[in-house]
């Protein structure tokens, strides 16, 4: 073990990965808790997240779970840090143990669920909300919450998110199931199968 450590350390070119880690571990977290971030043990942070809570809202995340923010660490690269906000009171966004996101943006006027052992790739967007009303009138400035369309979204455990993919308000996607890169998911999707495109459609089913 000792021996291990020993080799790693005269890694010299490594230096500059190894104290960013180090400095993650270190800030990352205990910068979270203290926001009133619910996180669980073991949590891998590679980069610094994008985390807003809002008042009187709630984001946890699970044991395992690792959260990239850096196109070092990811095969795919990421367009930006990895985002996770809540949008008002009582909004909740719960993300299962050993969960992997890369660079994903999770937003939440009312509820997102995330199961166990879910693959979030590269840039994927899951929102329960349409951040803004339909009406062309009160699109631009509107402050009435009550105006703006949401409905919570559900994901399964051990599902498969392609990268680029964007999941929609009001979705449920069944355990197991993949999600084909740059999908755009508008309606739930069965267990157990594989579904792709824009609208997305189940285009295989799973043994």
């Amino acid at each position: 073990m000792l021996n291990s450590i020993f080799r790693k350390l005269m890694r010299v070119n490594k230096f500059p990965t190894y104290a960013k880690q180090i400095w993650w571990i270190a800030t990352i977290a205990p910068t979270l808790r203290y926001s009133g971030v619910l996180l669980g043990v073991n949590i891998k942070f590679y980069g610094k997240p994008i985390i807003s809570l809002f008042k009187n809202s709630v984001i946890q995340i699970g044991n395992a779970s690792t959260i990239c923010s850096s196109s070092f660490y990811t095969a795919l690269g990421v367009n930006h840090p990895t985002v996770i906000r809540t949008l008002r009171e009582g909004a909740c966004i719960v993300i299962g143990d050993h969960t992997g996101i890369s660079g994903g943006s999770i937003c939440s006027a009312l509820s997102v669920k995330i199961g166990h052992r879910c693959l979030i790739g590269a840039n994927v967007t899951i929102s329960d909300s349409d951040f803004h009303p339909s009406r062309s009138k009160e699109r631009r400035y509107t402050t009435n919450q009550d105006a703006i369309a949401s409905s919570p979204v559900e994901i399964g455990d051990n599902v498969f998110i392609g990268a680029n993919s964007i999941i929609l308000k009001g979705v449920t996607i069944g355990e197991n199931s993949v999600i084909g890169a740059g999908s755009v998911v508008t309606k739930s999707i069965p267990s157990n199968c594989v579904v792709a495109g824009n609208p997305a459609r189940v285009i295989k089913l799973l043994d």
